[in-house]
């Protein structure tokens, strides 16, 4: 790397004064409320997945262990340790999973304004970055959150309670962090690789893919490299993947001597595939969702500002490498069924860093003219991808998916219901959609998705020997089945077994598929008790939905053996 040329440290060396400063805390300050006002517009909306590291930080918090609920064998049917411990600081502060804050339940509020906080984060990185390259940093910074804010697969997955903001925060701090060293000369200095090393691992200990990190120091280090430095920078290689390996290390035994798995059971469950050469044509997807001329201009501004020989273009791969990883790990992780694009969200923040500070770039070498030619044209091809992100916002707002509310009263209290006309003291559920359920069931739970159930996470994989129906109605042979959707496949309905030891309370059929609930024979004693069942079902049930879509609320607090009031 060659060094810095006295016009090049010029504008960005010198010392900035208290407006500069007021105009950085504006633009960061704009772009968070941009955010705030579109994650707002989603309403109290959580989704489910969420809640179920939201039970493992109670059950965590309360002395339980990491488990589903209290009593349960310790599965690790959770992805995030990074964000799981955030929840159980926030629980043991009295901040969450207690009650309501300003009239909003915690459980919904805690993880958003965490959330929040992470948006904010990574505005500031971006401020920073372009601090160091740019006569405008405050501008690239309220623009990049003017993008993200436009983003609805950004602000729906950033807010949904899951870990996504906190993923894409300790992405978007390694890249900045390794572009500033290329800017300074310090990219193989021990202070720069081990800090490398261990946000690496903080990124792969909040989302699995966060692995795929690992590779960024290295390639950096290989692009940038030179004949006379190459032992220096393999050796601060090596410092990196010992600061990533001590605290990811540390946790992998942890996992081992816990749950006796390797990988997550989440990871198990999910069966990811070995990754092809054709799982790259995923990048169409999000290329296609951002607008393809969008993306053409965006590859134009970039490419505009390294035409150039600067120090900036060596900054730049430090900038430019990690999106390219969070778009390789998109591709290779397994199709998620939900919408708007989960596992994105760090591709979207580390994009819109880099391609707004090259704009920057490549227009404070044009005229003014020049200047605002570029910007029209810019403005101009995004105007159908505005167009039609709004409109994708607007779809998602009407027909969110699973939210943690319904589910929590769907088959937590609502089986509850069941579980209190049939007195039982001890019952189990099989049934999908752990958050909710597990929040508010006093039942016991086996999850039909595997995620939080080791024994049916490796029948899913193929790896126990045995099939769904077989070890459901042989082995575990459950009080409560529950099947609807994408689970109906599975045959567990057409089974003989079911009719012969289960009877119906709840049978359901249309364009959108089956929805049933059986309770097992054994359990039910008396014609009194199966009539109560259906008479509740079909009291209880067909207002059940509306109602909750009136408000999308579920109550302050979510406790096991909640009901439903009648």
């Amino acid at each position: 790397m060659r060094p810095q040329t006295s016009a090049e440290v010029g504008e960005n060396s010198r010392p900035r004064g208290g407006r500069e400063w007021w105009a950085a805390v504006a633009a960061i300050a704009g772009g968070v409320l941009l955010l705030a006002w579109q994650a707002a517009r989603y309403g109290n909306w959580v989704v489910d997945d969420a809640g179920i590291t939201f039970a493992y930080a109670r059950n965590i918090a309360d002395g339980a262990g990491p488990v589903l609920q209290p009593g349960a064998n310790p599965v690790e049917g959770f992805s995030d340790p990074t964000w799981l411990a955030v929840l159980v600081v926030g629980k043991w502060c009295g901040l969450f999973d207690r009650g309501a804050l300003f009239g909003v339940p915690d459980f919904v509020l805690y993880p958003k304004a965490i959330a929040l906080l992470c948006c904010a984060g990574i505005l500031v990185a971006c401020y920073v970055a372009a601090r160091r390259v740019s006569r405008w940093p405050a501008l690239v910074t309220l623009a990049t959150g003017v993008v993200l804010a436009s983003i609805p697969s950004f602000v729906i997955w950033c807010f949904s309670g899951l870990e996504n903001s906190l993923f894409a925060l300790a992405a978007c701090v390694l890249a900045v962090r390794l572009f500033l060293a290329v800017l300074d000369q310090r990219l193989w200095t021990p202070a720069v690789a081990v800090t490398a090393g261990l946000i690496t691992a903080f990124a792969a200990l909040t989302r699995p893919d966060g692995l795929i990190y690992v590779a960024v120091y290295p390639l950096i280090s290989v692009i940038l490299i030179r004949r006379a430095t190459w032992f220096i920078a393999l050796r601060h290689v090596v410092y990196s993947g010992i600061a990533f390996a001590i605290p990811f290390g540390a946790y992998l035994l942890w996992r081992i001597s816990e749950f006796g798995r390797v990988v997550a059971n989440t990871a198990v469950a999910k069966h990811q595939s070995m990754p092809t050469v054709h799982d790259l044509t995923r990048a169409w997807d999000l290329v296609h969702y951002a607008g393809v001329p969008a993306v053409i201009a965006a590859l134009a501004v970039v490419g505009l500002s390294l035409v150039a020989p600067s120090t900036w273009r060596d900054g730049a791969v430090a900038l430019l490498i990690p999106p390219v990883l969070a778009m390789i790990a998109y591709c290779v992780l397994e199709p998620d069924w939900m919408a708007q694009f989960r596992f994105a969200t760090p591709v979207w923040a580390l994009t819109a860093i880099a391609v707004m500070i090259s704009a920057a770039q490549a227009l404070s070498r044009l005229r003014t003219w020049g200047r605002v030619l570029i910007a029209l044209i810019l403005v101009g091809v995004l105007i159908p991808s505005g167009v039609a992100l709004a409109g994708s916002a607007e779809t998602y707002r009407t027909n969110s998916d699973v939210p943690l509310c319904w589910i929590a009263i769907r088959f937590g209290r609502y089986f509850n219901g069941y579980a209190d006309i049939l007195d039982l003291r001890q019952g189990t559920l099989l049934a999908p959609d752990m958050g909710g359920s597990s929040l508010t069931s006093r039942l016991r739970l086996v999850d039909l998705a595997g995620l939080t159930d080791s024994r049916i996470a490796d029948i899913r994989a193929g790896t126990a020997g045995i099939t769904i129906r077989d070890y459901a109605f042989d082995d575990l042979k459950p009080t409560f089945v529950h099947i609807h959707g994408v689970w109906v496949p599975h045959g567990l309905s057409e089974d003989p077994r079911m009719t012969r030891d289960y009877y119906p309370i709840h049978l359901f059929q249309d364009a959108a598929g089956a929805d049933q609930d059986w309770v097992r024979k054994d359990a039910v004693h008396t014609t009194r008790q199966l009539r109560q069942l259906r008479q509740y079902s079909d009291i209880t049930l067909p207002h059940l939905l509306p109602d909750y879509q009136k408000t999308g609320a579920c109550g302050p607090v979510l406790r096991p053996g909640q009901t439903i009031p009648q």
